[in-house]
């Protein structure tokens, strides 16, 4: 059986590592339901499969040129296994696809689950400037484009909330449906260090309906006995 160089099974891994690491890491950041470790995990498995097409398919060439009449018997399909990856994604996908009271959530992580399988597999089958061309290119969109997004596409008053809370998973889900229902867009969300023990902060950007008053979204939300405080931030 033919083997690609251990070296270089570890490195196009590695690269695998960072690919889906750093695409993984933005979705960890925006605390979305796919984040770090599942999309290394993709990128490393569709990365595999990768590998062991391209091996398998050396070993049919090799074994055609050494005995011309198995060409009649084996076939190397290519593509065969790397578009089982491609279709098999889709359960992790719509795994990660909320719909919610008319909002649906999720489609971008979705997008990226199935972007790092692409990437897994270009990796894999050693077309470097491909797939680091296509890393780039995904974490400008999903870092610099949102900012533009959200000036084009989203109308009202955009306000800055610094909420600090107990129960980080339980609560920053009842924040998200509460905008959710309230038709409130979240631009961005920084996690900040609490004023206490156990107490974790975040700041959120926020686009509100322009019928919506902000106080009322304060009361709302400081009905919940895990959020201790809640105040408007102004921008000096």
């Amino acid at each position: 059986m033919i083997e690609i160089d251990y070296r270089e099974v570890l490195f196009r891994l590695g690269i695998a590592v960072f690919a889906g690491g750093l695409i993984g890491y933005e979705r960890e950041y925006k605390n979305r339901p796919a984040g770090f470790r599942t999309h290394i995990l993709v990128c490393i498995g569709a990365c595999v499969i990768a590998l062991i097409q391209a091996t398998m398919n050396e070993e049919i060439i090799q074994r055609v040129l050494q005995d011309s009449r198995l060409q009649d018997i084996l076939r190397a399909d290519y593509g065969r296994l790397s578009a089982q990856v491609i279709s098999g994604i889709g359960f992790l996908g719509a795994g990660t696809i909320i719909h919610t009271k008319g909002s649906i959530k999720g489609l971008t992580t979705a997008a990226t689950l199935w972007l790092v399988a692409c990437l897994g597999l270009a990796i894999g089958y050693g077309y470097y400037i491909i797939s680091m061309a296509a890393l780039v290119i995904c974490v400008i969109v999903l870092i610099s484009l949102k900012k533009i997004q959200d000036r084009l596409f989203h109308s009202g008053k955009n306000i800055k909330l610094e909420v600090e809370f107990t129960k980080k998973s339980k609560t920053i889900e009842f924040i998200d449906t509460y905008f959710d229902t309230k038709n409130i867009h979240v631009i961005d969300m920084d996690f900040i260090r609490g004023s206490g023990e156990g107490v974790k902060g975040c700041i959120y950007t926020l686009n509100l309906p322009k019928s919506l008053d902000i106080l009322k979204v304060m009361r709302d939300l400081s009905y919940n006995d895990s959020i201790l405080e809640i105040r408007k931030v102004t921008e000096d």
